[in-house]
């Protein structure tokens, strides 16, 4: 078994303050390793990141064609978005159009993540409600299936429908069993699988034709969702969106809790899986722009590229204390 290797560096002057470790893959279209760091049978969650794979029965099961859904509610499908109104007003009107509304979802309450809508939700005295949940996009996809084939209201658990078929297509584009899951921050269950399991996922949905079966025209839709509306995968200030504008259409990427990032290269058919062990999402960011520089998707010198790596690091008076530094394994 590999170690973890070095994916970031946080340098205070000329003193290496702490290094954060992490593990990566990435995967050609056939799911063999093209490039590795650390231990690709590492066994993580994937997070939020996977949010593709569980949006897969949607499309699959002819709900998303039945509802009418868009490619803007593919995009929020695999979301983690920032609770602005181009996310809440939107998916508000998808659930509507099913007959459903806030209510129906499961994924709980919390605060926008993002700042200029929560402080409109201060100003005007409201409280947050499900639709500023970051993953209400996936929430209404999944409502939207359990509509669809008649199956019962409470979609997250284990036994559901959609999450058996959810769970089929994690294994099947993963190439392995589930080792067992964990429930996520939305309440909706999360299946393990290792950092090679994903990046060989993540190559299925890079690869996947149009006109190929249900499954890869599936992948291919909600791959040119993500990559054609970068604004609702994630907001404004979001390393997901400004590093997929920055890369304008040639590659999606997603990031999940605790320090997890995938990226979709269609032009390139590769698929790529990186986790942070210590979780940081500074590192995370930090390692999957130097990963996506080195395969050649993304400009070293973009300013949403130096916001992430080589980014210097200054204090409240302005004064320039240090830098983020990808590892050197990233760059050799």
């Amino acid at each position: 078994m590999s170690s973890p290797e070095v994916f970031a560096e946080i340098w205070r002057g000329s003193i290496l303050e702490c290094v954060h470790l992490g593990h990566a893959v990435v995967c050609d279209a056939s799911g063999a390793i093209v490039e590795a760091w650390g231990n690709p049978d590492q066994i993580i969650l994937p997070r939020s990141s996977c949010k593709m794979v569980q949006a897969l029965p949607l499309i699959e099961s002819g709900a998303a064609k039945a509802a009418g859904v868009t490619p803007e509610e593919l995009a929020l499908a695999c979301a983690s978005h920032d609770g602005a109104t181009i996310h809440t007003d939107r998916v508000a009107r998808w659930l509507d159009r099913i007959g459903l509304s806030e209510s129906d979802l499961r994924c709980g309450a919390h605060p926008p993540t993002g700042v200029p809508a929560r402080d409109r939700l201060i100003r005007a005295g409201d409280s947050p409600c499900q639709l500023h949940n970051n993953c209400s996009g996936k929430h209404a996809g999944f409502l939207s299936y359990a509509k669809h084939v008649g199956a019962g209201p409470e979609y997250v658990d284990l036994d559901h429908p959609l999450q058996k078929a959810v769970r089929e297509s994690f294994e099947d584009l993963t190439g392995m069993e589930s080792p067992g899951h964990g429930i996520d921050g939305c309440s909706a269950p999360n299946f393990a699988t290792s950092v090679h399991g994903l990046a060989r996922a993540m190559a299925f949905f890079a690869a996947a034709p149009e006109d190929g079966t249900t499954r890869e025209a599936a992948a291919h839709q909600l791959v040119r969702a993500m990559i054609a509306h970068p604004d609702l995968v994630a907001g404004e200030d979001r390393a997901c969106t400004e590093l997929m504008r920055a890369m304008d259409g040639k590659a999606a990427i997603k990031t999940g809790a605790d320090g997890v990032y995938i990226g979709i290269l269609p032009e390139q058919k590769l698929g790529l899986a990186l986790k942070i062990v210590d979780g940081a999402t500074r590192a995370s960011e930090c390692a999957i722009a130097a990963l996506l520089v080195r395969l050649g998707v993304l400009a070293a010198d973009h300013p949403a590229t130096r916001k992430r790596m080589n980014h210097r690091v200054t204090n409240w008076r302005g004064l320039e204390t240090g830098s983020i530094l990808p590892g050197k394994v990233l760059l050799t």
